[in-house]
């Protein structure tokens, strides 16, 4: 069993770069999943991984990048088995 994290976060956090930061810092941090934006202006990302990694990413979501500014995460938790390898970008 892995550890999944899912995350929704709002604020200004489209065209801002977020999604790239995201990915670029999931990868960092070896995490597998993904991230996309939302029809309605969110960025919503899904992780796996070692528990303390994805409580990592988890810090970080709460600000993201430098120009990004984050109001509001929700996050939820899961242990499953594995679903992904690597880390990517999804179109909505």
């Amino acid at each position: 069993m892995t550890q999944c994290l899912h995350v929704r976060i709002t604020g200004r956090v489209q065209g801002v770069g977020f999604r790239y930061a995201t990915h670029d810092k999931a990868r960092a941090l070896e995490l597998n999943g993904w991230v996309r934006n939302t029809s309605d202006g969110c960025v919503e990302a899904e992780f796996e991984g070692e528990r303390p990694v994805l409580e990592q990413m988890l810090a970080w979501c709460h600000v993201g990048p430098r120009s990004a500014l984050v109001t509001e995460v929700d996050a939820t938790w899961e242990s499953r088995e594995p679903s992904y390898q690597g880390f990517r970008m999804r179109v909505w």
